[in-house]
Protein backbone atom coordinates (compact mmCIF):
# COMPACT_ATOMS: atom_id res chain seq x y z
CA UNK A 1 0.00 0.00 0.00
CA UNK A 2 1.41 3.22 -0.86
CA UNK A 3 0.42 5.01 2.76
CA UNK A 4 1.32 3.23 6.30
CA UNK A 5 -2.49 1.33 7.73
CA UNK A 6 -3.02 3.45 10.75
CA UNK A 7 -5.67 3.35 13.15
CA UNK A 8 -6.72 5.76 15.81
CA UNK A 9 -8.66 4.98 19.20
CA UNK A 10 -10.26 7.38 20.64
CA UNK A 11 -12.22 7.80 24.05
CA UNK A 12 -13.76 10.82 25.70
CA UNK A 13 -13.66 11.14 29.40
CA UNK A 14 -15.55 12.73 31.31
CA UNK A 15 -13.07 15.11 33.20
CA UNK A 16 -8.92 15.26 32.29
CA UNK A 17 -8.28 13.45 35.98
CA UNK A 18 -10.27 10.18 34.50
CA UNK A 19 -7.98 7.87 32.42
CA UNK A 20 -9.68 5.56 30.09
CA UNK A 21 -8.51 1.97 30.18
CA UNK A 22 -10.81 0.83 27.41
CA UNK A 23 -8.38 2.10 24.24
CA UNK A 24 -5.38 0.92 25.53
CA UNK A 25 -6.37 -3.03 25.97
CA UNK A 26 -7.63 -2.46 22.25
CA UNK A 27 -4.45 -1.15 21.56
CA UNK A 28 -2.27 -3.82 22.96
CA UNK A 29 -5.17 -6.40 21.42
CA UNK A 30 -3.66 -4.55 17.82
CA UNK A 31 -0.08 -5.15 19.07
CA UNK A 32 -0.64 -8.70 19.76
CA UNK A 33 -3.40 -9.61 16.65
CA UNK A 34 -2.68 -7.58 14.06
CA UNK A 35 -0.66 -7.82 10.83
CA UNK A 36 2.93 -6.04 11.83
CA UNK A 37 1.83 -3.13 8.68
CA UNK A 38 -0.86 -2.16 10.68
CA UNK A 39 -0.23 0.17 13.87
CA UNK A 40 -2.65 2.09 15.58
CA UNK A 41 -2.20 4.94 18.11
CA UNK A 42 -4.77 6.35 21.20
CA UNK A 43 -6.27 9.93 21.31
CA UNK A 44 -7.79 11.02 24.36
CA UNK A 45 -10.12 13.68 24.90
CA UNK A 46 -12.55 15.00 27.43
CA UNK A 47 -16.25 15.79 26.83
CA UNK A 48 -15.94 19.11 27.97
CA UNK A 49 -13.46 19.76 24.61
CA UNK A 50 -14.60 21.02 21.37
CA UNK A 51 -15.27 18.34 19.45
CA UNK A 52 -13.54 20.24 15.98
CA UNK A 53 -10.22 20.11 18.28
CA UNK A 54 -10.22 16.74 19.29
CA UNK A 55 -11.21 15.72 15.27
CA UNK A 56 -7.89 17.95 14.75
CA UNK A 57 -5.61 15.95 16.79
CA UNK A 58 -7.11 12.72 15.00
CA UNK A 59 -7.19 13.44 11.56
CA UNK A 60 -3.70 14.61 12.04
CA UNK A 61 -2.46 11.01 11.84
CA UNK A 62 -4.09 10.08 8.82
CA UNK A 63 -6.14 7.17 10.26
CA UNK A 64 -7.25 4.37 7.55
CA UNK A 65 -9.56 3.31 10.61
CA UNK A 66 -10.78 5.14 13.55
CA UNK A 67 -12.62 3.48 16.46
CA UNK A 68 -14.49 4.84 18.96
CA UNK A 69 -15.08 3.71 22.76
CA UNK A 70 -18.54 4.65 23.98
CA UNK A 71 -20.45 5.19 27.41
CA UNK A 72 -23.62 6.78 28.59
CA UNK A 73 -21.40 9.99 29.43
CA UNK A 74 -19.80 10.33 26.24
CA UNK A 75 -22.08 8.82 23.59
CA UNK A 76 -23.54 12.25 22.10
CA UNK A 77 -20.15 13.66 21.98
CA UNK A 78 -18.62 10.21 20.29
CA UNK A 79 -21.52 10.59 18.17
CA UNK A 80 -20.75 13.85 16.65
CA UNK A 81 -17.05 13.80 16.47
CA UNK A 82 -17.53 10.28 14.10
CA UNK A 83 -20.00 12.53 12.09
CA UNK A 84 -16.79 15.33 11.76
CA UNK A 85 -14.15 12.42 11.16
CA UNK A 86 -16.50 11.10 8.12
CA UNK A 87 -16.89 14.02 6.56
CA UNK A 88 -14.00 15.43 6.59
CA UNK A 89 -11.68 11.59 5.90
CA UNK A 90 -14.76 9.71 4.21
CA UNK A 91 -12.77 7.13 3.25
CA UNK A 92 -12.26 6.19 7.18
CA UNK A 93 -13.77 2.98 8.54
CA UNK A 94 -15.51 3.90 11.59
CA UNK A 95 -16.00 1.32 14.20
CA UNK A 96 -17.70 1.93 17.87
CA UNK A 97 -16.95 -0.59 20.53
CA UNK A 98 -18.19 -0.35 24.32
CA UNK A 99 -21.08 -1.23 26.95
CA UNK A 100 -23.42 2.43 25.45
CA UNK A 101 -23.31 0.17 22.15
CA UNK A 102 -22.68 -3.59 22.58
CA UNK A 103 -26.55 -4.49 23.16
CA UNK A 104 -27.58 -1.38 20.80
CA UNK A 105 -25.66 -2.47 17.82
CA UNK A 106 -29.10 -2.80 15.30
CA UNK A 107 -30.17 0.89 16.31
CA UNK A 108 -26.16 2.62 16.04
CA UNK A 109 -26.23 1.28 12.46
CA UNK A 110 -29.77 2.13 11.41
CA UNK A 111 -29.54 5.82 12.99
CA UNK A 112 -25.58 6.62 12.56
CA UNK A 113 -24.72 6.29 8.77
CA UNK A 114 -20.61 7.28 9.53
CA UNK A 115 -20.60 3.83 11.82
CA UNK A 116 -20.01 0.71 9.61
CA UNK A 117 -19.29 -1.60 12.50
CA UNK A 118 -20.00 -2.46 16.60
CA UNK A 119 -17.86 -4.54 18.06
CA UNK A 120 -20.43 -5.65 21.00
CA UNK A 121 -18.61 -7.41 24.07
CA UNK A 122 -14.93 -7.54 24.40
CA UNK A 123 -13.11 -5.77 21.93
CA UNK A 124 -8.80 -6.63 22.06
CA UNK A 125 -8.96 -9.26 19.75
CA UNK A 126 -12.54 -8.35 17.29
CA UNK A 127 -10.77 -4.87 17.05
CA UNK A 128 -7.84 -6.16 16.30
CA UNK A 129 -8.99 -9.11 13.17
CA UNK A 130 -11.18 -6.35 12.00
CA UNK A 131 -8.48 -3.98 11.42
CA UNK A 132 -6.73 -6.68 9.36
CA UNK A 133 -10.22 -7.38 7.75
CA UNK A 134 -10.36 -3.79 6.73
CA UNK A 135 -6.40 -3.79 5.68
CA UNK A 136 -6.94 -7.04 3.54
CA UNK A 137 -9.98 -6.08 1.75
CA UNK A 138 -12.00 -8.84 3.34
CA UNK A 139 -14.79 -10.01 5.46
CA UNK A 140 -15.70 -9.37 8.59
CA UNK A 141 -18.23 -11.65 8.83
CA UNK A 142 -16.61 -14.72 10.90
CA UNK A 143 -15.10 -12.18 13.75
CA UNK A 144 -17.48 -13.36 16.94
CA UNK A 145 -19.06 -9.79 18.21
CA UNK A 146 -19.00 -7.21 15.19
CA UNK A 147 -22.33 -6.52 14.35
CA UNK A 148 -21.98 -4.70 10.67
CA UNK A 149 -24.14 -4.14 7.36
CA UNK A 150 -24.37 -6.44 4.68
CA UNK A 151 -26.49 -6.61 1.18
CA UNK A 152 -28.36 -3.86 2.47
CA UNK A 153 -29.24 -5.97 6.01
CA UNK A 154 -28.01 -5.03 9.41
CA UNK A 155 -26.54 -8.22 10.67
CA UNK A 156 -26.39 -8.18 14.76
CA UNK A 157 -24.34 -11.07 16.45
CA UNK A 158 -24.20 -11.87 20.23
CA UNK A 159 -21.55 -9.99 22.15
CA UNK A 160 -17.50 -11.56 22.29
CA UNK A 161 -17.74 -13.17 25.41
CA UNK A 162 -14.29 -14.98 25.55
CA UNK A 163 -12.70 -16.98 28.42
CA UNK A 164 -9.09 -16.03 27.87
CA UNK A 165 -6.43 -13.55 29.80
CA UNK A 166 -6.39 -10.31 27.86
CA UNK A 167 -2.95 -8.88 26.69
CA UNK A 168 -1.63 -6.40 29.30
CA UNK A 169 -2.62 -2.63 28.50
CA UNK A 170 0.29 -1.59 30.82
CA UNK A 171 2.97 -0.24 28.17
CA UNK A 172 5.31 2.51 27.80
CA UNK A 173 2.82 4.37 25.82
CA UNK A 174 0.19 3.99 28.24
CA UNK A 175 2.22 5.66 30.93
CA UNK A 176 3.55 8.18 29.21
CA UNK A 177 0.23 9.47 28.49
CA UNK A 178 -1.43 9.33 31.97
CA UNK A 179 0.43 11.96 33.24
CA UNK A 180 -0.54 11.42 36.91
CA UNK A 181 -4.51 10.88 36.60
CA UNK A 182 -6.53 8.79 37.93
CA UNK A 183 -5.55 5.22 37.01
CA UNK A 184 -7.73 2.15 36.38
CA UNK A 185 -6.81 -1.67 36.85
CA UNK A 186 -8.59 -4.54 36.29
CA UNK A 187 -7.73 -8.40 38.23
CA UNK A 188 -10.85 -10.10 36.59
CA UNK A 189 -13.80 -9.95 34.02
CA UNK A 190 -17.61 -10.65 34.90
CA UNK A 191 -19.70 -10.41 37.30
CA UNK A 192 -21.16 -13.34 39.84
CA UNK A 193 -24.18 -11.54 40.07
CA UNK A 194 -27.15 -10.99 37.62
CA UNK A 195 -29.00 -7.40 38.77
CA UNK A 196 -31.22 -5.99 36.87
CA UNK A 197 -30.60 -2.95 36.38
CA UNK A 198 -26.45 -3.78 35.88
CA UNK A 199 -24.56 -5.23 32.21
CA UNK A 200 -21.66 -6.97 34.23
CA UNK A 201 -23.81 -10.29 34.64
CA UNK A 202 -24.44 -10.16 31.19
CA UNK A 203 -20.53 -10.64 29.74
CA UNK A 204 -20.44 -13.88 31.41
CA UNK A 205 -19.12 -15.21 34.72
CA UNK A 206 -16.29 -14.28 36.26
CA UNK A 207 -12.74 -14.67 35.46
CA UNK A 208 -9.72 -13.99 36.97
CA UNK A 209 -6.33 -12.98 35.91
CA UNK A 210 -3.41 -14.52 36.88
CA UNK A 211 -2.45 -13.55 40.36
CA UNK A 212 0.94 -13.00 39.74
CA UNK A 213 0.25 -10.47 36.91
CA UNK A 214 -1.85 -8.34 38.92
CA UNK A 215 0.99 -8.11 41.54
CA UNK A 216 3.11 -7.00 38.58
CA UNK A 217 0.39 -3.94 37.72
CA UNK A 218 -0.28 -3.04 40.72
CA UNK A 219 3.59 -1.93 41.44
CA UNK A 220 3.27 -0.38 37.69
CA UNK A 221 0.44 1.52 38.20
CA UNK A 222 1.05 3.03 41.97
CA UNK A 223 5.11 3.57 40.57
CA UNK A 224 3.48 5.67 37.54
CA UNK A 225 2.77 8.69 39.15
CA UNK A 226 -0.99 8.42 39.63
CA UNK A 227 -1.89 8.85 43.00
CA UNK A 228 -5.28 6.91 42.74
CA UNK A 229 -5.58 3.76 41.38
CA UNK A 230 -9.32 2.01 41.13
CA UNK A 231 -9.55 -1.97 40.82
CA UNK A 232 -12.70 -1.83 38.39
CA UNK A 233 -13.65 -5.73 39.25
CA UNK A 234 -17.19 -5.47 39.65
CA UNK A 235 -16.95 -7.63 42.69
CA UNK A 236 -12.97 -7.74 43.58
CA UNK A 237 -13.97 -10.04 47.06
CA UNK A 238 -15.90 -13.01 45.06
CA UNK A 239 -13.05 -15.20 45.62
CA UNK A 240 -12.09 -14.44 49.23
CA UNK A 241 -8.65 -15.92 49.24
CA UNK A 242 -7.56 -14.30 46.50
CA UNK A 243 -8.64 -10.69 47.12
CA UNK A 244 -7.06 -11.13 50.46
CA UNK A 245 -3.64 -12.10 48.49
CA UNK A 246 -4.04 -9.04 47.00
CA UNK A 247 -5.06 -6.98 50.54
CA UNK A 248 -1.44 -8.17 51.48
CA UNK A 249 0.32 -7.94 49.00
CA UNK A 250 -0.67 -4.00 49.18
CA UNK A 251 0.08 -3.88 52.76
CA UNK A 252 3.12 -5.46 53.05
CA UNK A 253 4.54 -3.18 50.00
CA UNK A 254 3.24 -0.26 50.82
CA UNK A 255 5.71 2.41 51.72
CA UNK A 256 8.22 0.36 49.97
CA UNK A 257 7.62 -0.99 46.88
CA UNK A 258 4.72 1.17 47.09
CA UNK A 259 5.02 4.92 47.21
CA UNK A 260 3.21 6.38 50.40
CA UNK A 261 0.12 8.29 49.40
CA UNK A 262 -1.14 5.88 46.87
CA UNK A 263 -4.78 5.03 47.44
CA UNK A 264 -5.98 1.68 45.73
CA UNK A 265 -10.24 1.85 45.36
CA UNK A 266 -12.14 -1.25 45.75
CA UNK A 267 -15.29 -2.10 44.72
CA UNK A 268 -16.63 -4.62 46.67
CA UNK A 269 -19.52 -7.33 48.43
CA UNK A 270 -19.67 -6.15 51.87
CA UNK A 271 -21.62 -9.43 53.29
CA UNK A 272 -19.06 -11.50 51.77
CA UNK A 273 -15.88 -10.15 54.14
CA UNK A 274 -15.02 -12.69 56.46
CA UNK A 275 -13.15 -12.26 59.95
CA UNK A 276 -10.08 -12.46 58.64
CA UNK A 277 -9.87 -10.34 55.66
CA UNK A 278 -11.37 -7.60 58.21
CA UNK A 279 -8.75 -8.31 60.45
CA UNK A 280 -5.84 -7.97 57.41
CA UNK A 281 -7.63 -4.73 56.18
CA UNK A 282 -7.21 -3.27 60.13
CA UNK A 283 -3.23 -3.47 59.30
CA UNK A 284 -3.46 -1.09 56.26
CA UNK A 285 -2.13 2.13 56.37
CA UNK A 286 -4.44 4.95 57.00
CA UNK A 287 -5.91 6.09 53.45
CA UNK A 288 -4.07 3.32 51.96
CA UNK A 289 -7.45 1.10 51.03
CA UNK A 290 -10.88 2.98 49.85
CA UNK A 291 -13.51 0.43 49.89
CA UNK A 292 -16.59 0.96 47.74
CA UNK A 293 -19.59 -1.04 48.83
CA UNK A 294 -22.92 -1.09 46.53
CA UNK A 295 -26.01 -1.22 49.11
CA UNK A 296 -27.93 0.23 46.56
CA UNK A 297 -31.40 -0.56 49.12
CA UNK A 298 -31.92 -1.91 52.34
CA UNK A 299 -35.67 -2.90 51.19
CA UNK A 300 -35.31 -6.60 51.13
CA UNK A 301 -38.35 -6.53 48.80
CA UNK A 302 -36.29 -3.96 46.59
CA UNK A 303 -33.27 -6.05 46.73
CA UNK A 304 -35.40 -9.49 45.61
CA UNK A 305 -36.92 -7.89 42.61
CA UNK A 306 -33.79 -6.62 41.38
CA UNK A 307 -31.69 -9.88 41.88
CA UNK A 308 -29.65 -8.48 44.30
CA UNK A 309 -28.71 -11.35 46.94
CA UNK A 310 -27.68 -9.51 49.81
CA UNK A 311 -27.74 -10.82 53.69
CA UNK A 312 -28.51 -7.28 55.12
CA UNK A 313 -27.32 -8.13 58.27
CA UNK A 314 -24.38 -9.25 57.80
CA UNK A 315 -23.83 -6.51 55.69
CA UNK A 316 -24.72 -3.69 58.24
CA UNK A 317 -22.53 -5.72 60.64
CA UNK A 318 -19.67 -5.79 58.56
CA UNK A 319 -19.39 -2.14 57.43
CA UNK A 320 -19.68 -1.28 61.10
CA UNK A 321 -16.71 -3.61 61.79
CA UNK A 322 -14.76 -1.80 58.64
CA UNK A 323 -15.70 1.74 59.43
CA UNK A 324 -14.72 1.02 63.70
CA UNK A 325 -10.65 0.20 62.23
CA UNK A 326 -10.63 3.66 61.60
CA UNK A 327 -7.76 3.53 58.68
CA UNK A 328 -10.03 2.59 56.05
CA UNK A 329 -12.02 5.12 53.20
CA UNK A 330 -15.71 3.51 53.06
CA UNK A 331 -17.79 4.45 50.41
CA UNK A 332 -21.23 3.26 50.40
CA UNK A 333 -24.15 3.60 47.09
CA UNK A 334 -27.73 3.77 47.09
CA UNK A 335 -30.27 3.98 44.12
CA UNK A 336 -33.23 6.03 43.94
CA UNK A 337 -36.03 4.74 41.40
CA UNK A 338 -35.46 0.86 42.36
CA UNK A 339 -38.70 -1.02 42.54
CA UNK A 340 -41.34 -1.25 45.27
CA UNK A 341 -38.60 1.35 46.50
CA UNK A 342 -41.37 4.57 47.82
CA UNK A 343 -40.43 7.99 49.32
CA UNK A 344 -41.17 6.74 52.89
CA UNK A 345 -38.55 3.14 51.94
CA UNK A 346 -36.04 4.94 50.31
CA UNK A 347 -35.84 7.26 53.14
CA UNK A 348 -35.36 4.43 55.56
CA UNK A 349 -32.74 2.87 53.37
CA UNK A 350 -31.10 6.45 53.53
CA UNK A 351 -31.10 7.10 57.67
CA UNK A 352 -30.02 3.41 57.75
CA UNK A 353 -27.13 3.55 55.36
CA UNK A 354 -26.09 7.37 56.93
CA UNK A 355 -26.12 5.46 60.36
CA UNK A 356 -23.29 3.08 59.51
CA UNK A 357 -21.09 6.18 59.29
CA UNK A 358 -19.40 5.87 56.35
CA UNK A 359 -16.76 8.29 54.75
CA UNK A 360 -19.22 8.66 51.40
CA UNK A 361 -22.94 8.12 50.81
CA UNK A 362 -23.34 8.60 47.07
CA UNK A 363 -26.87 8.78 46.02
CA UNK A 364 -27.72 8.01 42.48
CA UNK A 365 -30.60 7.60 40.35
CA UNK A 366 -31.34 4.29 38.18
CA UNK A 367 -30.29 4.47 34.77
CA UNK A 368 -32.14 1.99 32.32
CA UNK A 369 -28.85 0.47 30.53
CA UNK A 370 -29.35 -0.88 26.58
CA UNK A 371 -29.04 -4.48 27.56
CA UNK A 372 -30.22 -4.36 31.30
CA UNK A 373 -33.05 -6.41 32.17
CA UNK A 374 -34.63 -3.12 33.83
CA UNK A 375 -34.83 -1.69 30.55
CA UNK A 376 -35.89 -4.91 28.23
CA UNK A 377 -38.63 -5.87 30.46
CA UNK A 378 -40.73 -2.85 30.83
CA UNK A 379 -43.57 -5.26 32.21
CA UNK A 380 -41.87 -6.52 34.43
CA UNK A 381 -39.96 -2.96 35.50
CA UNK A 382 -42.15 -0.61 35.02
CA UNK A 383 -40.67 3.06 35.14
CA UNK A 384 -40.48 6.14 32.43
CA UNK A 385 -36.93 7.65 31.99
CA UNK A 386 -35.28 10.18 29.79
CA UNK A 387 -34.52 8.80 26.59
CA UNK A 388 -31.33 10.55 26.37
CA UNK A 389 -28.54 9.25 28.00
CA UNK A 390 -27.75 8.93 30.54
CA UNK A 391 -31.05 7.26 30.59
CA UNK A 392 -32.10 8.46 34.32
CA UNK A 393 -35.39 7.25 35.76
CA UNK A 394 -38.02 9.91 36.05
CA UNK A 395 -40.98 8.05 37.36
CA UNK A 396 -41.88 5.05 39.16
CA UNK A 397 -45.20 3.32 39.96
CA UNK A 398 -43.51 3.93 43.92
CA UNK A 399 -42.09 7.36 43.07
CA UNK A 400 -43.60 10.55 41.20
CA UNK A 401 -41.65 12.92 39.19
CA UNK A 402 -42.09 15.58 42.36
CA UNK A 403 -40.44 13.16 44.64
CA UNK A 404 -37.58 12.47 42.24
CA UNK A 405 -36.84 16.50 42.08
CA UNK A 406 -36.65 16.28 46.13
CA UNK A 407 -34.70 13.49 46.07
CA UNK A 408 -32.18 14.97 43.40
CA UNK A 409 -32.27 18.46 45.93
CA UNK A 410 -31.47 15.89 48.91
CA UNK A 411 -28.58 14.31 47.02
CA UNK A 412 -27.13 17.95 45.91
CA UNK A 413 -27.01 18.85 49.99
CA UNK A 414 -25.48 15.34 50.57
CA UNK A 415 -22.85 15.82 48.25
CA UNK A 416 -22.47 19.32 49.57
CA UNK A 417 -22.73 19.29 52.90
CA UNK A 418 -21.20 15.14 53.88
CA UNK A 419 -19.15 13.98 50.81
CA UNK A 420 -17.20 16.82 50.33
CA UNK A 421 -16.18 16.29 53.77
CA UNK A 422 -16.16 20.26 54.44
CA UNK A 423 -19.30 19.90 57.06
CA UNK A 424 -18.56 16.96 59.45
CA UNK A 425 -18.43 18.70 63.40
CA UNK A 426 -21.37 20.96 62.00
CA UNK A 427 -23.87 17.84 60.76
CA UNK A 428 -22.86 15.81 64.33
CA UNK A 429 -24.35 19.01 66.32
CA UNK A 430 -27.09 19.46 63.95
CA UNK A 431 -28.30 15.95 64.00
CA UNK A 432 -27.97 15.44 68.07
CA UNK A 433 -29.20 18.87 68.96
CA UNK A 434 -32.33 19.35 65.97
CA UNK A 435 -33.84 16.13 66.23
CA UNK A 436 -33.64 15.60 62.73
CA UNK A 437 -33.38 12.07 60.91
CA UNK A 438 -30.61 12.27 58.17
CA UNK A 439 -32.68 12.20 55.46
CA UNK A 440 -35.13 14.83 56.95
CA UNK A 441 -32.01 17.15 57.51
CA UNK A 442 -30.58 16.56 54.08
CA UNK A 443 -34.22 16.71 52.38
CA UNK A 444 -35.72 20.04 53.91
CA UNK A 445 -32.10 21.65 53.18
CA UNK A 446 -31.80 20.68 49.82
CA UNK A 447 -34.93 21.95 49.09
CA UNK A 448 -34.35 25.81 51.11
CA UNK A 449 -30.39 26.01 49.22
CA UNK A 450 -32.29 24.92 45.63
CA UNK A 451 -34.82 28.00 46.67
CA UNK A 452 -31.86 30.10 47.45
CA UNK A 453 -30.28 28.99 43.57
CA UNK A 454 -26.86 26.55 44.44
CA UNK A 455 -25.64 26.87 40.82
CA UNK A 456 -21.83 27.58 40.72
CA UNK A 457 -22.39 29.22 44.07
CA UNK A 458 -18.83 29.72 46.02
CA UNK A 459 -17.91 28.23 49.07
CA UNK A 460 -18.53 31.02 51.46
CA UNK A 461 -21.73 31.80 49.72
CA UNK A 462 -22.76 27.72 50.64
CA UNK A 463 -21.71 28.19 53.72
CA UNK A 464 -23.88 31.41 54.67
CA UNK A 465 -26.83 29.46 53.31
CA UNK A 466 -25.90 26.80 55.47
CA UNK A 467 -25.73 29.08 58.75
CA UNK A 468 -28.36 31.21 57.95
CA UNK A 469 -31.09 27.64 57.43
CA UNK A 470 -30.09 26.26 60.44
CA UNK A 471 -29.56 28.85 62.94
CA UNK A 472 -33.20 29.46 62.93
CA UNK A 473 -33.88 25.67 63.39
CA UNK A 474 -35.47 24.69 66.77
CA UNK A 475 -33.13 23.58 69.36
CA UNK A 476 -29.85 24.61 67.50
CA UNK A 477 -27.90 27.16 69.52
CA UNK A 478 -26.62 29.70 67.15
CA UNK A 479 -23.25 30.12 68.97
CA UNK A 480 -22.91 26.48 69.08
CA UNK A 481 -23.15 25.75 65.25
CA UNK A 482 -21.18 29.00 64.40
CA UNK A 483 -18.31 27.20 66.67
CA UNK A 484 -18.56 23.67 64.85
CA UNK A 485 -19.02 25.95 61.56
CA UNK A 486 -15.37 27.15 62.72
CA UNK A 487 -13.75 24.33 63.70
CA UNK A 488 -14.82 22.55 60.25
CA UNK A 489 -13.50 25.41 57.89
CA UNK A 490 -9.89 25.55 60.24
CA UNK A 491 -9.69 22.05 59.30
CA UNK A 492 -10.54 21.25 55.78
CA UNK A 493 -9.10 24.62 54.34
CA UNK A 494 -5.63 25.41 54.91
CA UNK A 495 -6.53 29.59 53.70
CA UNK A 496 -6.53 29.59 57.42
CA UNK A 497 -9.43 32.34 56.63
CA UNK A 498 -12.92 32.35 57.65
CA UNK A 499 -15.72 33.05 55.38
CA UNK A 500 -17.51 36.33 56.17
CA UNK A 501 -20.83 34.89 57.91
CA UNK A 502 -18.53 33.28 60.70
CA UNK A 503 -16.17 35.80 61.31
CA UNK A 504 -16.45 37.93 64.14
CA UNK A 505 -14.36 41.33 64.94
CA UNK A 506 -13.32 40.49 68.16
CA UNK A 507 -9.87 42.31 69.94
CA UNK A 508 -9.32 39.52 71.74
CA UNK A 509 -8.35 37.02 69.53
CA UNK A 510 -5.48 39.25 68.55
CA UNK A 511 -4.19 39.19 71.93
CA UNK A 512 -4.77 35.50 72.03
CA UNK A 513 -2.59 34.97 68.48
CA UNK A 514 -0.05 36.47 70.02
CA UNK A 515 0.48 34.54 73.00
CA UNK A 516 0.60 31.39 71.14
CA UNK A 517 3.56 32.72 69.48
CA UNK A 518 5.57 33.56 72.95
CA UNK A 519 5.28 29.85 73.70
CA UNK A 520 8.25 27.40 72.54
CA UNK A 521 5.31 24.60 72.57
CA UNK A 522 2.95 26.87 70.28
CA UNK A 523 5.38 28.82 68.24
CA UNK A 524 4.32 28.18 64.58
CA UNK A 525 7.01 26.48 62.77
CA UNK A 526 8.70 29.14 59.96
CA UNK A 527 6.74 28.63 56.54
CA UNK A 528 4.09 26.99 57.74
CA UNK A 529 0.38 28.82 57.76
CA UNK A 530 -1.49 28.88 60.54
CA UNK A 531 -5.43 29.73 60.91
CA UNK A 532 -7.50 30.39 64.28
CA UNK A 533 -10.43 32.09 65.58
CA UNK A 534 -11.78 32.42 69.43
CA UNK A 535 -14.60 29.83 69.92
CA UNK A 536 -17.25 31.34 72.24
CA UNK A 537 -19.03 28.45 73.06
CA UNK A 538 -16.31 26.89 74.83
CA UNK A 539 -13.92 29.74 75.81
CA UNK A 540 -11.29 28.71 73.67
CA UNK A 541 -8.73 29.97 70.77
CA UNK A 542 -8.58 27.11 68.43
CA UNK A 543 -5.86 26.79 65.58
CA UNK A 544 -4.19 24.95 63.19
CA UNK A 545 -0.98 24.57 61.35
CA UNK A 546 -1.30 23.61 57.95
CA UNK A 547 0.97 20.47 57.58
CA UNK A 548 0.65 17.20 58.52
CA UNK A 549 -2.72 16.32 56.65
CA UNK A 550 -5.08 13.22 57.92
CA UNK A 551 -4.69 10.52 54.44
CA UNK A 552 -7.37 9.27 55.44
CA UNK A 553 -10.13 12.53 56.36
CA UNK A 554 -8.21 14.67 54.52
CA UNK A 555 -8.00 17.62 57.44
CA UNK A 556 -5.77 18.97 59.46
CA UNK A 557 -5.34 18.56 63.51
CA UNK A 558 -6.74 21.03 65.30
CA UNK A 559 -5.70 22.90 68.61
CA UNK A 560 -7.35 24.24 71.50
CA UNK A 561 -6.06 26.68 73.73
CA UNK A 562 -8.42 27.87 76.96
CA UNK A 563 -9.04 31.34 77.31
CA UNK A 564 -8.74 32.56 81.02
Amino acid sequence: MDKPFAAVICALNSKYVHSSLAPWCLLAGVEAYCENDISAEVVEGTINESVVDIAERILAKSPRVVGFCCYIWNIAATKKLARLIKDRLPDATIIFGGPEVSYNAEVILLEEAAVEYVVSGEGEKPFALLLNAVYRGGEAGNIPGVCRRADGEIVVVPPNTPTGEPPSPYGKKYFDALNGRIAYLETSRGCAYSCAFCLSGRCGGVRFFDTERAKKELLLLSNSGARTIKLVDRTFNINRGRAAELFYFIIQNYGNAIPNGVCFHFEIAGDLLDLETIRLLGAAPPGAIRLEIGLQSMNPKTLAAVNRKTDVKRLESNIRSIVSLGNLHVHIDLIAGLPFEDFKSFAQSFNIAYGLRPDMLQLGFLKLLHGAPMRENPRQYPCRYSEEPPYEVTETPWLSREELLHLSRTEDALERLFNSGRFKRTLRYLLKAGGASPFALFCRFGEYAAGKGTEKIPLDGYTALVFEYFSRQSGIDRSVLRDAMVCDRLATNSSGRLPPVLRVMDPALKAAAKGLTESDETRPQKGVRRGYALLYSERCLVYVDYRDKNPLTGEYPLSRLPLE
